[in-house]
């Protein structure tokens, strides 16, 4: 239907003129062989200017090239905006335009149209069969100063993108308004058909591995210019490499050069396994290349690539993929042995030998700096206490400052903690990015020597945000909290130990010059190690699994035994942190859940499953990110491939009589003596999950939280009858079938009496 040229247009030039002359040789032997073969055809004089007539041939070719790119004829339909739904019906004010679905939580209106004149109007949805006054904004512009949304303006054939809000997606919508929230009237209209079919990215096989190293997960075509790359690895030997693009069977040199995920055209660095976004340039769509490589153009050298496939349904490229970047406006800078001096001159030690912030107040601006003595996967949290007069982290509204191995370059984050729980994109310890909020810190410049990480930024004193930032005052005192902890692999702020947080008062006036009590550089002190870790359990052999929430057991528990920054909170598999479990391909195996099955208490609602993740959280995963995981147990999906958790059941957890003991206690069985089992709901029953072993299943599987990552641990899977020759043989604690079949006991009267009490209620 549609013609294809190659990138560009032009003709690749015939094998006759290639073998002209060597102008550029890709093999030292294969070079000294062309030169035997024109020798006795040619003097010196000729070769070189055959050589110089072949080089100008293809500079002149690709020059050709490189003017028809931004004309190639595209596959694509022309003035693509995505599923087109209709138009406008309007009821007044002028209300007209096309609208059309261009992915899973945005919309286009071409062509809108609206006077202005209503006081209270705003682009209005809702799942409801007509609009009603139920249903909510969707603000425009998406970026906006104010705490609330501006009110809608006039428009004359405008082209407008509305992205969903609160991570809605089309199917949860019926309709779109233009809407009058003040006198409840609905100025036009258009509904949505459920099961609408909307473009949507499309997977693609990972890079063929050629040379140099090159790798990488399944790439993703998410619109119809960008490409997500995950897990890209690339040693950066390559003198010349670049993402290239282009026609034909093979990667070849007609192609054009693709800017790296910061826009440049340098040559490429090395990647370690960065999920990286790049964006084809110019006019250039998926529908006018064949393939993506990473292609040496110096030495004419394919590394690796992946072919585009020709029957493409993606989203349009009209702006609303939002590629990540690793630049920065603001200077950051990575000195070693040199730290910059700060201006301000008021200084407090918020951790004893561990953490302490400098201040200034700059016009509307307060400057701080953090000092730590923090690892490079750790972070510094400080800010304004959720509570004046105490240091209560629910409600705080703090900065996350750190610094980024990924990206090779620090950062400092505004959040907000709404609940002591991990961020599931609602509630929890949440960048406000990540909850509808923006990140109105500026960072100034970071500096890490000596074991001292020093990061200064900048924020407002008075944002726009009231709900997720709290005002610096500058006439009183405020209560802060500070605290040190690990990063997660998303670089997001993970639970920090109980001695690694503000437990005292401290209050700050950040209007007043020569605060000054810190008394340490820091940099003299040295971190003498913590304690042994316990050792691993295993459990062999059990077909009823119990699995309960329970502490992570500090600095001898998750983390030193996984190797994973925890939560504060881990699985108990049969009363046990965290054990190494062993299955058998072929047998059926019933897990009985207690992690809680209320999802408005994110700190209370853990859904068990089973992945080969080995961080689990599948639930805060993007859709690409969710590609690349393989769940065994304990997720359904509907008919639109939607996922749904089934493992929940009431929350029962291991709780300490006090505070966490385990830096003073040598065994997991005398820590666990310090614990009590707390349920919230006595009547409550447990979710049952079985999951039959597969041949297929992979020798090593994790079982997981759903909703938070980093609670879990290892299911090693065996062939049939191999677990009675592993039991004993690691010298670790192994279950008995004798617990088992008490387990079993135990969940069987839970059962019956909850039904008792059911009936004579």
């Amino acid at each position: 239907m549609h013609s294809k040229n190659a990138v560009g247009g032009g003709k690749t030039p015939s094998r006759t003129n290639s073998r002209a002359a060597p102008s550029s040789c890709t093999d030292e032997e294969q070079h000294k062989k062309l030169q035997q073969h024109y020798r006795p055809r040619c003097s010196r004089f000729q070769i070189a200017t055959a050589a110089t007539k072949a080089r100008d041939f293809v500079l002149v070719g690709l020059t050709v090239v490189f003017l028809q790119a931004v004309n190639v004829e595209t596959r694509a339909p022309d003035h693509y905006y995505g599923r087109e739904i209709g138009n406008f019906n309007s009821f007044g004010h002028g209300v007209k335009g096309r609208v059309f679905a261009v992915d899973e939580s945005t919309l286009f209106v071409k062509g809108f149209a609206y006077d202005g004149s209503a006081p209270d109007a705003f682009f209005w949805v809702g799942n409801s069969p007509r609009p009603t006054p139920d249903g909510y904004i969707i603000p425009y512009p998406e970026e906006y100063t104010g705490r609330d949304p501006p009110v809608l303006g006039k428009h004359e054939n405008s082209d407008i993108i509305l992205k969903l809000p609160m991570g809605k997606r089309l199917r949860d919508i019926r309709w779109l308004s233009v809407w009058c929230r003040r006198f409840t009237v609905n100025f036009g209209q258009i509904l949505i058909e459920p099961g609408l079919d909307v473009p949507k990215p499309r997977v693609l096989p990972e890079f063929k591995r050629l040379a140099h190293g090159l790798r990488s997960s399944n790439i993703s075509i998410l619109d119809a210019k960008t490409f997500y790359i995950p897990n890209l690895h690339y040693d950066g030997a390559g003198p010349d490499a670049y993402f290239w693009v282009g026609n034909g069977s093979e990667p070849n040199i007609m192609g054009i050069k693709v800017p790296n995920e910061i826009g440049s055209l340098e040559p490429l660095r090395g990647y370690q396994g960065e999920d990286i976004e790049i964006q084809l340039p110019g006019n250039l769509t998926m529908y006018d290349i064949d393939w993506l490589a990473v292609w040496c153009v110096e030495y004419r050298h394919n590394f690796g690539h992946v072919h585009i496939p020709k029957d493409l349904d993606i989203p349009p490229a009209l702006g609303q993929t939002k590629i990540a970047t690793t630049s920065s406006t603001t200077p950051t800078f990575i000195a070693h042995g040199t730290t910059a001096k700060s201006k301000s001159v008021n200084c407090k030690e918020l951790l004893r030998a561990k953490l302490n912030v400098m201040w200034e107040i700059v016009g509307d601006y307060v400057e701080i700096e953090l000092i730590g003595r923090i690892q490079e996967d750790q972070y510094m949290a400080f800010g304004i206490s959720g509570r004046n007069g105490h240091p209560q982290m629910i409600g705080a509204d703090v900065v996350v400052a750190f610094y980024d191995r990924k990206q090779q370059r620090f950062r400092a984050e505004d959040y907000y903690l709404s609940a002591l729980a991990q961020c599931d994109g609602k509630q929890g310890v949440c960048p406000d990015e990540r909850i509808g909020g923006k990140n109105d810190v500026v960072l100034i410049s970071g500096d890490r020597s000596h074991g001292v990480t020093r990061i200064k930024y900048r924020r407002l004193l008075q944002t726009n945000e009231a709900v997720n930032d709290q005002p610096y005052p500058t006439n009183r005192q405020i209560s802060v909290i500070a605290a040190i902890g690990p990063l997660n692999s998303q670089y997001e702020a993970n639970a920090h130990f109980r001695q690694d947080v503000t437990v005292d008062d401290i209050q700050i006036n950040f209007s007043s010059r020569n605060d000054h009590s810190c008394t340490d550089a820091l940099d003299s002190f040295r971190d003498t190690g913590g304690p042994e870790p316990w050792p691993t359990r295993v459990i062999i052999g059990g077909k009823t699994i119990s699995v309960k929430i329970g502490p992570t057991g500090g600095k001898r528990g998750y983390t030193p035994i996984t190797g994973h920054p925890s939560w504060g909170i881990a699985w108990y598999l049969n009363d046990l942190l965290i054990p190494e479990l062993y299955v058998e391909r072929g047998q059926t195996y019933m897990f009985v859940v207690e992690g809680g099955d209320d999802s408005t208490q994110p700190a209370k609602y853990h859904p068990f499953y089973i992945t080969d993740s080995s961080e689990g959280g599948y639930g805060q995963l993007t859709d690409a990110q969710r590609r690349r995981e393989t769940i065994f147990a304990g997720v359904e999906y509907d008919r639109d491939g939607y996922p749904t958790p089934i493992a929940a059941g009431r929350y029962c957890e291991w709780k300490h009589r006090t505070v966490d003991k385990s830096e003073e206690i040598e065994t997991f069985e005398e820590y666990k003596k310090t614990l009590y089992l707390s349920c919230d709901d006595p009547d409550g029953q447990p979710a049952f999950l079985n999951w039959t072993v597969t041949d297929d299943t992979p020798d090593l599987v994790y079982y997981q939280c759903y909703t938070h990552r980093n609670l879990g641990w290892k299911i090693h899977v065996v062939n049939a009858g191999e677990t009675g020759k592993i039991n004993g043989s690691h010298g670790l604690f192994v279950v008995s079938s004798r617990s088992i079949a008490q387990l079993v006991l135990a969940v069987c009267i839970s059962v019956f009496v909850a039904s008792v009490r059911r009936l004579q209620f």
